[in-house]
């Protein structure tokens, strides 16, 4: 095994660090004991409520660097928008450009000044290319301060994420278990195993939970095996098992618990995210305001202080382009050190768990309308009779679907895709009987020139545009990952 304070290799021009290092990220997990409170200079015994937002990041890659699509270099979103800056809203790129690294500034300048700020972080692997990619140095500076310097690195946690922004529900769980895999590979890459060590609580792209119990069993297996504690999760993508209601609680971490068709079960802590997407819950600093009007719930012998969770897309419109850095500022000065801090979520769990609250003591949640499923399914009655009652379920009520949950209930990332879908699952069958089922070692370049291109075709962005130019992106990649793993395989 590889020692864990040894460095990874950095990108080559063209390929990003994805896989190989699997030794050393086994050492790199996460440690069981998190931060311990009191470290940080929150005074708990006086603190009545909290809240944590946290800024989700992403720029796709996409075959765009030239005029003929089937021979376009891959680049990222952020640089074909900085060449084409009259094209619809590409005039806000060097603002983009900005918001990757402001947190960056303003970190350090609240801490200077005697604050004690918070943020929590998810940028896809795909963005963190692209920047890469562009020579964009300015903006991994900012970050690796914050990540790594101990003057500030309390204030930041990292949350992981998918590489290639892939939705959970309608990506072949085997893909997306490289999909997260390769977001860790590629973030220790950059900050250091030391860092990734650090990154216990993971953000899903899109805030999409699988609702199908084999899917969903196998997602949570994926999560645990790369050492993550907890999930974000929205409000309305789960549900409580008795009623299949929601949460009564949603200001308390839960244990969800995700159970296959054979009996098996695994859990995993829940921070509920509240609603919906609106990225003025966070541009305006929303869950602060909302955490001040509430006290402390009871959660079995102790009292302890609600948490307000949020996270927004860390660029995208106007507020958080232009509103929310002052107002970052102002709510960060005026919650350091009162009743209602700025907390990220592992603090958190550590003060509970410091009171001697166990994970076995939070309320229980399952995936959204898996309690239809499990008040008529046979316990252990395996994969056949699960699809069997998922389609009586469905003849039932057209409203009924195991595609997932997500931030809003007006999406589907599968009706209207099959076009998109059909070559992306074809794809990823191939790379699974090419490469996966001969054990084609991780460490060859071809293993990863095949996986970079495998995991781009999932990338969420090629369903959430809809049909045109971002579906014939998908398209192309596809047929690009198929040519590689024709002639290299």
């Amino acid at each position: 095994m590889m020692n864990a304070a040894a460095p990874l290799p950095k990108d080559s021009a063209e390929l990003p660090e994805i896989c190989g290092s699997e030794d050393l990220l086994d050492a790199a997990r996460p440690t069981e004991a998190p931060p311990t409170p009191g470290d940080a200079g929150i005074a708990w015994d006086s603190v009545r409520s909290v809240f944590a937002i946290a800024l989700h990041m992403h720029q796709p890659l996409i075959p765009a660097g030239g005029d003929d699509l089937a021979t376009a270099r891959i680049i990222s979103n952020l640089q074909y928008m900085m060449e084409h800056l009259s094209s619809g809203d590409n005039h806000n790129a060097a603002v983009f450009h900005w918001c990757y690294k402001r947190m960056g500034e303003f970190i350090p300048e609240l801490v200077q000044a005697g604050r004690q700020p918070r943020i929590m972080l998810d940028y896809s692997g795909c963005l963190l290319h692209g920047l890469r990619q562009m020579g964009r140095d300015d903006v991994f500076e900012k970050l690796k301060l914050i990540t790594c310097d101990p003057r500030y690195r309390h204030c930041v946690e990292w949350l992981g994420s998918a590489w290639g922004h892939a939705v959970a529900p309608s990506t072949p769980v085997q893909d997306f278990r490289l999909h997260v895999q390769a977001w860790r590979h590629h973030f220790a890459a950059i900050f250091g195993a030391e860092a990734l060590s650090r990154v216990r609580g993971f953000s899903p792209c899109e805030m999409a939970l699988p609702n199908h119990p084999e899917v969903c069993y196998e997602f949570l297996c994926t999560l645990r095996d790369c050492g993550y504690r907890w999930l974000l999760v929205q409000e309305h993508t789960v549900e409580t098992p008795a009623e299949g209601r929601p949460s009564e609680q949603p200001y308390l971490p839960h244990r969800l618990v995700a159970r296959d068709s054979r009996g098996r079960t695994i859990s995993m802590i829940a921070i509920i995210k509240t609603q919906g997407s609106d990225t003025k819950l966070v541009g305006q600093m929303q869950p602060y305001y909302e955490a001040k009007n509430l006290g402390p719930i009871i959660s079995g012998d102790h009292a302890v202080p609600p948490l307000v969770t949020q996270i927004a897309d860390g660029e995208n419109g106007g507020v958080m382009m232009n509103e929310f850095p002052p107002k970052y500022r102002q709510v960060m000065e005026e919650a350091s050190g009162s009743t209602t801090p700025a907390v990220n979520v592992s603090e958190y769990l550590a003060y509970l768990g410091s009171l001697g609250i166990r994970d076995a003591d939070f309320p229980v949640l399952q995936p959204a309308l898996q309690h239809r499923i499990w008040e008529r399914f046979p316990d252990g009655a395996g994969p056949e009779a699960m699809e069997d009652l998922i389609t009586k379920l469905r003849q039932e009520d057209a409203r009924f679907n195991m595609e997932g949950g997500s931030w809003t209930n007006n999406i589907s990332w599968v009706r209207g895709y099959e076009n998109v879908l059909d070559p992306m699952r074809t794809t990823s069958a191939w790379f699974a009987r090419k490469v996966l089922a001969p054990h084609v070692s991780t460490a060859e370049p071809r293993y990863r020139n095949a996986l970079f291109h495998l995991l781009l075709t999932q990338t969420s962005c090629f369903r959430y545009w809809g049909q045109g130019r971002w579906t014939d992106y998908g398209h192309e990649l596809c047929r690009r990952t198929m040519e590689i793993l024709r002639h290299d395989f």
